[in-house]
């Protein structure tokens, strides 16, 4: 499998179209709890196609995105072209370019079990004004949320053998813990439906993913078939999500 920086470059189509969005109860308590409003700063660190960086554009404020995926990164300012306030830089989060004391939230989402915990909260202390705020933040389901997703999860198990090594469950309370010093952490329910090829999609838009060519591809997908029509009511099957919110200062 290709490094953390390249491994999505691939599946830039599948993630835009896929991947599911953040509910826009994460910007209302974000608003409420932490003092968010339309002047700050975000940067958004490992922005990928967008999908966090628009729900703070929406918003009004000025969004920093940081993304080292070169295709990724072109498919985000491709989708938020028309957001004066998005500025798209290449970067990392250990190494975002920016300048100190820029930025009054940084974020990520879906991203932060890439990252090197100890170079990048360094990075994330210098780029923050005094008071600022971390955010992280994951669409997480659970084998356990379905009889659907229990299958799904055993599928992964049988034919993506990388998804072990980059699972974001990897991120530990004790890894938190080291970064943050104190967090809190809030939930929201999310949810997709998906028909056949949205179901293929989202799975294919995964890193772990066996791609064509790779000899788990083709047995992946009839078993995800499979799991389609046992599952499927009226066409469609749902992914359940928690959207998991981590936060606090550095």
């Amino acid at each position: 499998m290709s490094d953390s920086t390249t491994r999505f470059t691939n599946r830039v189509a599948d993630y835009i179209k896929y991947r599911p969005h953040y509910p826009p109860q994460v910007l209302e308590f974000l608003q409420m709890e932490l003092g968010l409003s339309p002047t700050s700063i975000v940067v958004d660190v490992g922005s990928g196609t967008g999908i966090l960086a628009e729900l703070f554009l929406r918003n009004g404020n000025l969004v920093y995105g940081i993304e080292p995926n070169q295709a990724m990164r072109q498919a985000a300012e491709l989708q938020l072209s028309h957001y004066a306030t998005f500025r798209s830089l290449n970067g990392t989060a250990e190494a975002t370019t920016l300048e100190a004391g820029r930025a009054d939230f940084v974020t990520a989402g879906q991203a932060f079990h890439w990252f090197e915990p100890t170079p990048t909260r360094q990075e994330f202390s210098r780029i923050l004004k005094p008071q600022g705020w971390v955010v992280l933040v994951w669409n997480s389901w659970k084998p356990e949320m379905s009889p659907f997703l229990g299958e799904y999860e055993q599928l992964l198990q049988d034919y993506a053998p990388d998804r072990q090594q980059v699972d974001r469950r990897n991120v530990t309370h004790q890894i938190f813990q080291e970064f943050f010093g104190d967090y809190q952490m809030t939930t929201f329910a999310n949810e997709q439906w998906f028909d056949y090829e949205g179901l293929r999609g989202r799975l294919l838009s995964s890193s772990y993913a066996p791609l064509p060519g790779h000899p788990n591809h083709a047995p992946m997908l009839a078993e995800l078939r499979r799991l389609f029509e046992k599952y499927q009511t009226a066409g469609q099957v749902q992914f359940e999500y928690e959207t998991k919110v981590y936060y606090g200062r550095l």
